[in-house]
């Protein structure tokens, strides 16, 4: 026997209507599950972009004027060099600055056209030998009063903050949404046995006449791929307002969260990312549901 698919939306739409509560539970299961897990990558990817200057080690970072003399600059640059509690920098021009001032705010192009490289400041990104928040301060505070030097900033308390609530959360929500995903598999796999269940007896005469596994398994697989698109479609507009939050976040104590920003294309990469594990997991929870059925 040939399938058609007319004969597997037919029959897909058939055990729809039988198992209505079921399939409204999975879907809404996998919805949540899928919306969790793209919201704690969204979330990394927010973390990463937010404290792109402080990778590697970097503590604190001296902004020097705009107008600083070659031998103001020049001086810095030499007490970084010889400080013994200063393990090592980078040096971020103008031009740099701007390059990732882009790289950060490419999804806001309103902040990106009245910024030119100019009136960003160049900087010295210092990774001091001991990390300690109080002997930060104080060598931060050393090259804060002087010559040339606008302002220094200092990562340890914003940056810890954000680091310690991203990894914590980040671990939690993503167990919580696999759970999840376990549990629409199990829901799947219960829609599509009862499916078979209440056409158990037309599965045997399809089988008397000739109809092989596949035939029979296809539209019930096709069934658990459906709810598991469905509840990833509806995961990727959670997931865009998921994203629309962190520039709303009002809290002073990690005001660095107002800086988050998330590209709009990886944000459509990560829902259809969603979409495409949703169907996975239909699939497979149903596909074992149909084999287990077909082996009795």
């Amino acid at each position: 026997m040939s399938l058609k698919l007319d004969y597997v939306l037919r029959e897909t739409a058939g055990n729809f209507r039988r198992n209505v509560t079921l399939t409204l539970a999975t879907v809404i299961t996998v919805t949540i599950s899928l919306t969790l897990l793209g919201a704690a990558l969204l979330f990394g990817d927010a973390v990463d972009n937010a404290t792109v200057r402080w990778k590697d080690g970097v503590e604190f970072i001296v902004f020097v004027d705009h107008d600083i003399s070659p031998e103001l600059e020049a001086d810095i640059r030499r007490q970084l060099e010889e400080s013994p509690e200063v393990r090592g920098f980078i040096y971020v021009d103008k031009d740099e600055a701007y390059a990732e001032f882009q790289d950060i705010f490419r999804d806001s192009p309103e902040f990106v056209d009245v910024i030119t490289p100019e009136r960003l400041p160049a900087s010295f990104r210092v990774k001091p030998t001991d990390t300690l928040p109080e002997r930060v301060d104080e060598l931060a505070a050393a090259f804060r009063t002087q010559p040339g030097v606008a302002n220094v900033v200092t990562a340890s308390k914003t940056i810890r903050q954000i680091e310690d609530l991203s990894s914590g959360l980040r671990q939690r929500v993503i167990i919580i949404a696999i759970i999840l995903l376990v549990a629409a598999s199990g829901l799947i796999l219960n829609t599509i046995r009862m499916a078979l269940f209440s056409r158990r007896r037309d599965i045997e005469v399809m089988k008397l006449v000739g109809a092989t596994n596949w035939f029979i398994r296809v539209p019930f697989m096709f069934e658990g791929l459906i709810q598991g698109l469905i509840g990833g479609v509806i995961a990727i507009p959670l997931i865009w307002l998921t994203n629309d939050y962190f520039s709303v976040i009002n809290d002073d104590s990690l005001s660095l969260l107002r800086d988050f920003t998330v590209d709009s294309s990886r944000v459509w990469a990560l829902g259809f990312q969603m979409m495409g594990l949703g169907a996975i997991v239909g699939t497979v929870g149903s596909g074992i549901a149909v084999s287990r059925f077909l082996d009795t």
